[in-house]
């Protein structure tokens, strides 16, 4: 519990007097915001605002989850060490995106191919490695079975063999990556959006990776097959890697608020998009965290709208996406359209985390 505090609080301080210095950095050598002129018009008055701010969360989050270890004299977990390496390495394919932006003041930054091929590259090597560590009792970072509470015993992707197993894990691995580094990026198109969002994601699951933790075990079958508690490999520290998570989007959160002083820019979405799905994995919840999760999945799902019906019958669904861009051009004022979408996002998350404890609840009332 010291471990959390310690993190948390660390996080946090780098994040809230690191940014502003950040800012001035930034400022310094004109690495203003380049914005698309088909966007919303009110848009306009961001453009040159500093961007790559993802660099102040992604140094917070490591150093303050350094830092509790550090404090404490304890060992990092593998598993965490693996989402960090998933978190920092699609930082800098993000950062290289927003460099190029900025440098060449235009909306398109790195090759799409380049960007997928960097994104495949890190998912990949965090695929590979999390399947492998085993700890004393055999136990990996992550399992080649899709996990929903916990791991699902039938849905298997080792059906075939090892080798099959990790294949279909790699495939499986990037799909989520992904998904959830998208969807950060697609919702971070309004002051604080996408770090709000991504504190009550990450606030929900350091209460899942410390529920896991109080209740870890190997293998703990009753006689209905209903496993009562959870085979996660490191959750304590998982959830200590929540608390560094939510100090640096807090702190970064001060300057990112509406009006922004900063934006994360890709460097920040993909880092954090690419932290929530090492988080899904390693905490063995991968399709719960879709649930808790909810707003990215809906703004994601509003572009794929868009453009599938776009393509198909020619009209839009929306006035213009991602989601959150309809609002706007309905007339909600920016902070209104912040606000009612964190409440959406904690009201998802919220119930995420009761479908989690109604899972528990045999355990309980046992």
């Amino acid at each position: 519990m010291i471990a959390i505090i310690i993190a948390g609080a660390a996080a946090f301080l780098l994040s809230i007097v690191g940014t502003p210095l950040f800012i001035k950095l930034l400022v310094r050598k004109s690495y203003g915001q380049f914005i698309r002129d088909d966007g919303p018009t009110s848009h306009a008055t961001k453009r040159g605002t500093p961007t790559m701010g993802g660099v102040a969360i992604i140094l917070a989050t490591v150093l303050g989850y350094g830092l509790s270890h550090l404090f404490l004299l304890t060992s990092p977990s593998i598993s965490v060490l693996l989402v960090l390496f998933l978190m920092v390495g699609l930082g800098v394919v993000g950062f290289l995106d927003d460099y190029l932006k900025i440098s060449q003041q235009r909306s398109l930054g790195l090759r799409p191919r380049a960007k997928l091929l960097g994104q495949f590259l890190v998912a990949t090597a965090f695929a590979v490695l999390a399947l492998l560590f085993p700890d004393g009792s055999g136990s990996a970072p992550a399992s080649t079975k899709i996990s929903f509470v916990r791991d699902i015993p039938w849905l298997d992707l080792a059906f075939g063999g090892t080798i099959v197993g990790f294949v279909l894990f790699a495939i499986w691995a990037n799909f989520l990556v992904a998904a959830w580094s998208n969807g950060v990026n697609l919702t971070d198109g309004l002051d604080g959006l996408a770090s709000g969002a991504t504190i009550i994601f990450t606030a929900t699951y350091l209460v899942i990776a410390f529920w896991q933790w109080r209740q870890v075990c190997n293998v703990d079958l009753d006689a209905g097959g209903l496993v009562h508690c959870y085979d996660t490999r490191d959750p304590l520290d998982a959830a200590v890697l929540c608390a560094a998570i939510i100090g640096a989007c807090v702190g970064f959160l001060w300057w990112n608020t509406s009006p922004a002083k900063i934006f994360m820019g890709d460097t920040g979405s993909l880092a954090l998009g690419g932290a929530i799905a090492g988080l899904t994995i390693v905490t063995r919840t991968e399709v719960l965290g879709a649930i808790i999760g909810g707003l990215f999945v809906v703004i994601s799902l509003s572009v794929i709208i868009q453009v599938g019906s776009f393509k198909l019958t020619g009209k839009r669904v929306f006035r213009m996406a991602p989601l959150q861009h309809h609002f706007e051009l309905k007339g909600w004022n920016e902070v209104t359209i912040v606000v009612r979408f964190w409440i959406v996002a904690g009201v998802l998350a919220g119930l995420g985390l009761g479908v989690f404890y109604l899972d528990a609840l045999p355990r309980l009332t046992s």
